[in-house]
C-alpha cells in the first residue's frame, strides 16, 4: 500500500526537540508546540495533548532521549541512575497503556550500552526514533492484514480514537478501515462520541474526514439500536494492554460493545502492535485501570453540565475479556481464537 500523506504530524523529533499537536484542542485548532524539556512531553501525555496507547510510547521514549540530552550529571553511573527515577515518572503518567512502558524499558535498555555519557546520550535519541520508526510501520501492516477482514459495503463501528493520531503512521482500527477505503471498497463508518471526553466525536471524525472516509457520529448509547437494526457488520478497536490471554483494556465503553456485539453475532475486533501485549500479567484483572479526575464527567469544556456538589467517577479503560473477541490484528498477522500466548508476547 501506498503511505497516505498525512498534512499532520502527532510527532516529531526535530533537531533534538520534540513537536507535538495539542489533540485537546482539536477539531477547533491545530496548534503545535516544541520542547526540549522531557518534563513537558510527560505532563502532554498526562493532560492528553499526546494520547493513543502507540503514540504515548513513542512520546515517552522522546521523553527519554530529552532527559539524556538535558539533565546535568557528572557520569555514566549518574545518568542512568537518574534515568531509572525518570523512568519512574514518565510512567506514571498513564498506568494502564502498555505502550508506555515498552519503549520506556526499551530505553533503558539502550542506555546501558553506552559507555560514556555523551554515547548514552547518542544511544537514547537514536532508540527513541528508531521506536517510532517501527512502531509507524507496524500500522502499516496492520492496515494491510486487517483490510482482509474487511467485505465491500461494509458498515463498521468503532470507539474511542486509533488513527495516526493515536498510533502514527496510518493508525491501528482507523488505519485498517483508511486501507480498505484505499483499495476502493464502499464503506461507511459509525464512529461513537466517547464520552467523557469525547475522542470519537473529537478526533475519529475529524481524521476520517481528512481521509475522505464517510461517516456518522452517534453516542456512545446508540451502538445497540444500530447493531440490533442490522446496520452494523463489524466493530474494530485498538487496546491499551493485552493479558496473555487475551482480555485487553481500551477506552472506556469498549466492554459494552463487545459485549452488544456477542449478543448481536456481530465480530468484533481489536488492532493493536505487538507492543501493547503484556505476556507477563495472565489476565485483565492484573491490569491498573487509571482513574482520571471526576471533573471530566461532571464538566466539559469548562462548562458544569451537573449540579453543583454531584458525585462521579471516571475510569479511564475497561477491560474486554478475550472470550469475546474475534480476532486481534497485528503487524505479525491475524491471531484468532483460542489466543496462543506465544503470538500474544511483545516484541523487543
Amino acid at each position: 500500500m501506498k503511505k497516505i500523506e498525512l498534512n499532520y504530524q502527532p510527532i516529531e523529533w526535530r533537531d533534538g526537540k520534540v513537536r507535538f499537536l495539542d489533540q485537546t484542542l482539536l477539531p477547533h485548532e491545530e496548534k503545535y508546540f516544541e520542547t526540549d524539556d522531557y518534563r513537558e512531553i510527560a505532563a502532554a501525555i498526562k493532560a492528553l495533548k499526546v494520547r493513543g496507547a502507540p503514540l504515548i510510547g513513542v512520546a515517552g521514549a522522546y521523553s527519554m532521549a530529552l532527559a539524556g540530552l538535558h539533565i546535568y550529571v557528572k557520569g555514566r553511573t549518574e545518568l542512568l541512575r537518574r534515568l531509572k527515577d525518570i523512568a519512574e515518572y514518565i510512567g506514571s503518567t498513564r498506568p494502564t497503556a502498555r505502550n508506555l512502558f515498552w519503549a520506556i524499558e526499551r530505553m533503558l535498555h539502550a542506555a546501558q550500552d553506552g559507555k560514556t555519557v555523551n554515547g548514552i546520550r547518542q544511544l537514547l535519541v537514536a532508540e527513541a526514533i528508531k521506536i517510532h520508526t517501527e512502531e509507524a510501520e507496524a500500522t502499516y501492516k496492520i492496515a494491510e492484514n486487517g483490510a482482509a477482514l474487511i467485505a465491500d459495503k461494509s458498515a463498521i463501528l468503532t470507539h474511542c480514537n486509533t488513527g495516526p493520531l493515536a498510533a502514527t503512521g496510518i493508525g491501528t482500527a482507523l488505519g485498517i478501515i483508511f486501507y480498505a477505503h484505499a483499495q476502493g471498497k464502499k464503506i461507511k463508518v459509525y464512529a461513537d462520541e466517547t464520552r467523557p471526553l469525547l475522542q470519537g466525536a473529537r478526533l475519529t471524525v475529524w481524521e476520517l474526514q481528512k481521509a475522505g472516509v464517510p461517516v456518522t457520529l452517534i453516542t456512545d448509547s446508540m451502538a445497540g439500536y444500530l447493531m440490533q437494526q442490522g446496520k452494523v457488520d463489524a466493530v474494530i478497536v485498538g487496546a491499551d494492554r493485552i493479558a496473555a490471554n487475551g482480555d485487553t483494556a481500551n477506552k472506556i465503553g469498549t466492554y459494552t460493545l463487545a459485549i452488544l456485539a456477542a449478543a448481536n453475532q456481530i465480530p468484533f475486533y481489536v488492532a493493536a502492535p505487538t507492543s501493547t501485549c503484556d505476556p507477563t500479567i495472565p489476565d485483565g484483572k492484573q491490569i491498573t485501570i487509571e482513574l482520571r479526575n471526576p471533573n471530566e464527567v461532571t464538566r466539559f469544556g469548562g462548562v458544569s453540565i451537573a449540579p453543583a456538589g454531584t458525585g462521579a467517577i471516571s475510569p479511564a479503560f475497561d477491560v474486554t475479556p478475550g472470550k469475546y473477541i474475534t480476532a486481534f490484528v497485528t503487524e505479525q498477522g491475524i491471531i484468532r481464537q483460542p489466543f496462543p500466548r506465544e503470538k500474544l508476547a511483545s516484541k523487543t
